[in-house]
Formats: C-alpha cells, structure tokens, sequence
C-alpha cells in the first residue's frame, strides 16, 4: 500500500471516499469501525445506504453537494450503530470531477475533550468537606451499631451503607483535589462487577421502579481505571439517567458494553495517543438535557435541575479525564434517546 494510503488507513476520524454517484469507492479502518462492515462490504454500497443523516435538509445537502460542505455536531447514524454526534465535512477530491472525500468524527463540544476546566471553581467543593465529613462519620458509626443487632437482608443493608459511607468519604477527599494535575493511580477493572455494584446502590436509593435493560459483551478484558472513581461515574451517571427517566411512562435506562476499535484520544500530559476500545453506553428515555447548556454539561456549576449544584458530571468529567478516558454526551430526539458514552483503555 502506498505511503499517503497508509496514513490514511490509520487516522482515527472516518473517512469516505465517493463516487460522482455517491457510491462508496473507498473506506479507512475508522469508517469500518463506524459502519460495523469492512472496507471490501462498503466498496459499492450507495453511501446512503450505509450513513443516514438525522437532519433531512442536511440529507439533501450531502446528497447535492458540490463544494464544501461542513456540518458540525450532526446526527448521524451509520450501518446499524446508534445515531451519534459527529462533526461532518465534505470536500471535492482535487482532479478527480465529482469525487468526493465525506469525514466522520467525534463532536468536539459536549464531551471532556473540551479544554481543562477552571480549577478554582472545581475546587469549591472543599470548602465544604468538613462540614459533610462529621455527619457522615455519625451515620457510618450508626450503621455499625445497628449491624450488631440486624441479620440477613437488614444486614446486607447496613453493610451497603457502610460501604457507601467509605465511598463517599474518599470521594470528598478527591473533591478536595479536583484542581490538582496529579491522576489518580489505575489498576486493571472488571467493568461488568463496577457496572453491576454502581446499580445496585443507584436502585437502593431511588424509590420508583425503573426498567433497566443489560446488553453486556462478557468477552470484554478488564479495562484499565481506578476502581472507586469508575464506580463514582457509573453512580452518576445512573442517577442522572434514572431521575431523567422518572416522568416517562414506561421510564427505562439500557446499559450496553461493547468492543469499539478505532477510538484514540491525544494525551497531552502523556504525549502519544491512547486507543479506548471499551465502550460502555447508558441511554435514558427521558426528555433530554435544555439545548441551552448541552454543550456545556460538563463545565462546573452548570445544572438544569432546580436543585442541583452542577457538580456530579464536571466531577464525572474530571475522574474520566484522570484515568485517561474519554465522556460524550449526545441526544437522539426522534428516538428520543439521551447516550452518555463512556471510552476506557484496554488493561495491558
């Protein structure tokens, strides 16, 4: 394979190359990966057989293209993959009449690839740990005393708050470093236990009966994260998902694994980039983040719950960034489907 082909195999955005009758000629590793079909299944396939668009004009456009195209943050869904968030360009290929090169990548906005947030309002949630940390003292020793008097189910129970009362106390010594550069030590995972672990004490909490829906890969390996932090994510972003959920009729929150090659995120601090293969999806059915702050969910203080504090996904945001993952957000409005999407690296 020639050198400028092999460059172009290997890049992590997907790449499309068209035909004057938007037939695909040509398809890189990452476009396999997008569309879930190889290179030799895509070779003659319509385009808009394989990537349909959740925008009609936008369909239209791509479909008349004749120049420049640049659509960023479009919904897209290829082969038969969830819609997703792509940022979409499409260019006329020099010399070739009516060839063109479509490119697919991850949205740059609403996801923790977006620059570093302001330590100093990170660093807010300090102030108050002393306070949290007396009470909690007191509900962990109560815990105890009543663990001496309870057996069975009641047991299990107060050795669940117990060790809720552990976690939260580690996780208000990390919000007393949110500003800090230094990441928290990772170790290989068994994703599947945390995922399993951050449900149970999601579902302990909540009073409604939510449907939740498990699509695992148990082939996955252990991915490599800090074993606390992941649980504090999945915690989260439960929470969020089962409250979001809450008014439907039929509220239902899916949590789906899966093996997803061709994802690369640029570590600045490490200086090379990092494939993250392991994919973990938590879909809720309700209504959705206000278009207003959806690019901003991630950002400290930013919240559209009347009594939320806008902590829990900058935390989120910042215990991913840590273990050198990778958190997107995306809304499918005809579904009418909210994706938290969550990529970690393989444990070596």
């Amino acid at each position: 394979m020639p050198t400028g082909e092999r460059l172009i195999a290997s890049l992590p955005l997907a790449i499309f190359k068209l035909d004057p009758e938007m037939t695909i000629a040509f398809a890189n590793q990452a476009a396999e990966n997008l569309a879930g079909m190889s290179a030799h299944k895509l070779a003659g396939l319509p385009l808009a057989n394989v990537v349909k668009f959740g925008n009609a004009d936008l369909s239209k456009r791509v479909a008349n293209n004749d120049g420049e195209l640049m659509a960023p943050r479009a919904s897209v869904q290829a082969g038969e993959g969830d819609a997703r968030v792509l940022d979409l360009t499409l260019s006329p290929v020099l010399g070739e009449d009516g060839w063109q090169v479509l490119t697919l990548t991850e949205a740059g906005k609403g996801n923790n690839d977006q620059s570093e947030p302001d330590g100093s309002a990170l660093r807010a949630p300090a102030i108050l740990s002393h306070e949290i940390k007396n009470p909690l003292a007191a509900i962990g020793g109560a815990s105890q005393l009543l663990a001496r008097k309870l057996e069975g189910k009641d047991l299990d129970l107060t050795k669940l708050i117990a060790r809720e009362v552990e976690r939260i106390a580690a996780l208000i010594d990390r919000m007393q470093s949110l500003g800090s550069e230094i990441p928290e030590p990772v170790a290989p995972c068994n994703l599947h236990e945390a995922i399993r672990r951050a449900r149970l004490v999601v579902e302990t909490a909540g009073a409604q009966k939510v449907n939740v829906v498990e699509e695992f890969d148990p082939s996955l390996p252990p991915v490599l994260a800090n074993q606390d932090a992941l649980e504090q994510i999945l915690i989260n972003l439960l929470s969020n998902a089962r409250q979001a959920s809450s008014g439907h009729e039929q509220p239902e929150i899916t949590i789906r694994t899966r093996f997803a090659s061709g994802l690369k995120l640029n570590v600045l601090r490490l200086g090379r980039a990092i494939q993250l293969p392991i994919e973990v999806s938590i879909i809720d059915n309700g209504p959705g983040v206000d278009p207003a702050v959806r690019d901003h969910i991630f950002e400290p203080f930013v919240s559209t719950r009347k009594d939320g504090q806008g902590l829990g996904l900058a935390l989120v945001s910042k215990l991913v960034r840590d273990m050198n993952g990778r958190i997107a957000h995306e809304r499918d409005d005809k579904a009418g489907l909210t994706t938290f999407r969550l990529h970690l690296a393989v444990a070596s």
